[in-house]
């Protein structure tokens, strides 16, 4: 199988009828010098492909723990067309997680970057304790690899790879567009990560939804900034591919080099989950240039707060705001902007923009249904229910998950686990996942809510809102909070500015000052701040009352 990759990577590397692409390796520091590599056409990997098909893995996973390099893009092509599936790992674990993945994927080979080489064989160690079949390691550097650096460590480097295979290989079609692609591992925000598997056909029609989402014309440059191991990049390997487009690959994403790459390479359509976006709009101004072209900017993930969206407007980005899950191949939704809207007060503009919209063409259908009865919630803006979607576009099952799938598929539709409303006009917005809703005294909180309010407070960087146990109210809104630099306010400060913008029952009546926990996609870490609450324990006393 080694071989079919050598040679799928190889006519991923030469040409064929497909689109052509041009791949950028921007340098990984904060000075972005000038080293750079330009890979050229990386559209037709048939030296990759057959390598691949050396190590015999047709129809089996082949596994990647790689950042946004070169390497990683080619193999999004390569991988499927040796007709195997590619299961791209999160770069940043630690190798404990690397190896309970590599054994739940049973993936024949790993393609590692240099700097993840440590990480990778601690987690062949642990596996290997198991008595457990051991992938291939295929070692992968680039211009930044020290000198030093010994590759002869490994068996298998990733340009030697490249000269073994061919450019007379055979694509390997998949019998049925049904068949898997890839497996994508959802981020662990709530539990261990399941195996998210994608289908040829989900993934071809979600690659070319995203590009319409995107108003991505011919010839785009676009700045990875989402990682490719999280939902295959939002699936704009195959997108960008599409339109001839330039891939500007980066290692280390802060708003410096993404304000020097605009600069350098013309960027033209960047995404980034909220996380991102505050980064952006919060960094100083040394960091930032001055945007000489319109930057189409997505982002998704979790409800991105208006004032962040406001913000990225102000500096001179586009924002598009998409919806959707790791099993719905990422965006399933968009918030399509209605010319009306450009009348509305600026804080309402914004507003409107946060929510997650209609769905996308190529999704068959979403709604926001009562969980139990499934029947669809008046469009009123108030009722919530849970999103569900269907179609082709939503996610053929967990792999070897039986359970879990047919629980998540439960009366024919995907339940999503995020509560929303229901517009007059179709669209939905976002109000809480079920298990970070917060009900005090019977009445039910958004969290999201109320951390839009504590993101308008001048002081607040990053905010984050849970339910603290209650021995009165059930659960009362404790608020986790990350301070701008140079800020000092406390607790009261805050549960005040929060009481004169909420109702008095929907504001925190804890505020907890920490660093925010977040998984490797920027989502907030909801679970361990639940568990941090629950430590604290009953605000109110136990025959006491206080008041909201």
């Amino acid at each position: 199988m080694l071989l079919e990759l050598s040679s799928a990577l190889q006519c991923s590397h030469v040409s064929t009828n497909c689109a052509a692409l041009l791949t950028i390796l921007i340098c990984n520091d904060e000075t972005c010098d000038a080293r750079e590599q330009i890979y050229g056409s990386v559209f037709a990997l048939p030296e990759v492909n057959e390598s691949l098909m050396l190590f015999h893995v047709v129809t089996t996973q082949v596994g990647t723990l790689l950042p946004n390099v070169p390497a990683m893009y080619e193999l999004h092509f390569a991988v499927p067309m040796a007709g195997a599936i590619l299961c791209t790992l999160n770069s940043r674990l630690d190798a404990a997680m690397v190896s309970v993945l590599l054994e739940h994927s049973q993936a024949k080979v790993l393609f590692v970057d240099y700097q993840l080489l440590e990480v990778a064989r601690g987690a062949l160690d642990l596996l290997g304790k198991k008595a457990t079949e051991l992938p291939i390691l295929v070692l992968v550097t680039d211009s930044d690899c020290p000198s030093t650096f010994d590759i002869t460590s490994v068996s298998y480097e990733y340009e030697r790879l490249l000269a073994d295979g061919h450019d007379g290989f055979d694509i390997v079609r998949p019998r049925s567009e049904l068949d898997p692609v890839s497996i994508n591992y959802t981020s662990g925000t709530t539990s261990r990560p399941k195996g998210v598997v994608y289908s040829h056909r989900g993934a071809y029609l979600n690659s070319l939804a995203t590009v319409l989402l995107f108003r991505m014309d011919l010839f785009p440059v676009y700045l990875w900034n989402v990682p490719m191991f999280h939902c295959n990049g939002w699936c704009l390997p195959w997108g960008v591919a599409s339109q001839f487009g330039i891939n500007i690959c980066v290692r280390k994403v802060s708003p410096k080099n993404i304000f020097d790459n605009i600069a350098r390479h013309k960027v033209t359509h960047m995404a980034g989950a909220p996380t991102v976006l505050n980064m952006i709009v919060n960094s100083a101004l040394t960091d930032r240039k001055q945007l000489n072209q319109k930057v189409v900017v997505m982002t998704g993930g979790s409800p991105p707060p208006p004032q962040i969206l406001d913000k990225m407007e102000e500096i001179g980005f586009s924002i598009s705001h998409l919806y959707g899950l790791t099993e719905t191949y990422g965006p399933g939704t968009f918030c399509a902007w209605r010319p009306e809207w450009d009348l509305l007060p600026h804080e309402d503009r914004s507003k409107m923009k946060a929510r997650q919209g209609v769905p996308h063409v190529a999704l068959e259908e979403i709604d926001v249904k009562d969980p139990a009865s499934m029947e669809s919630v008046p469009s009123d803006g108030k009722t919530m229910g849970e999103v569900m979607f269907r179609g082709n576009t939503v996610m053929s099952g967990y792999f070897r998950d039986l359970k879990a799938t047919e629980e998540a598929f439960r009366d024919g539709w995907f339940r999503s686990g995020d509560l929303a409303v229901k517009h007059s006009d179709g669209y939905i917005e976002v109000k809480d996942r079920l298990k970070d809703i917060i009900i005090s005294g019977g009445e039910n909180i958004s969290s999201v809510e109320v951390e839009t309010v504590l993101y308008s407070h001048p002081a607040i960087l990053e905010a984050a809102v849970v339910a603290r146990p209650d021995d009165h109210w059930g659960q009362t809104p404790c608020a986790f909070v990350k301070l701008k630099e140079g800020f000092d306010v406390n607790a009261q400060d805050i549960i005040n500015f929060s009481r004169d913008h909420l109702p008095h029952y929907m504001a925190p009546k804890t505020v907890v000052f920490q660093d925010i926990p977040k998984t490797s996609t920027g989502k907030i870490q909801k679970y361990v701040l639940r568990e941090k609450a629950e430590a604290l324990g009953s605000l109110s006393r136990p025959h006491g009352c206080d008041k909201l």
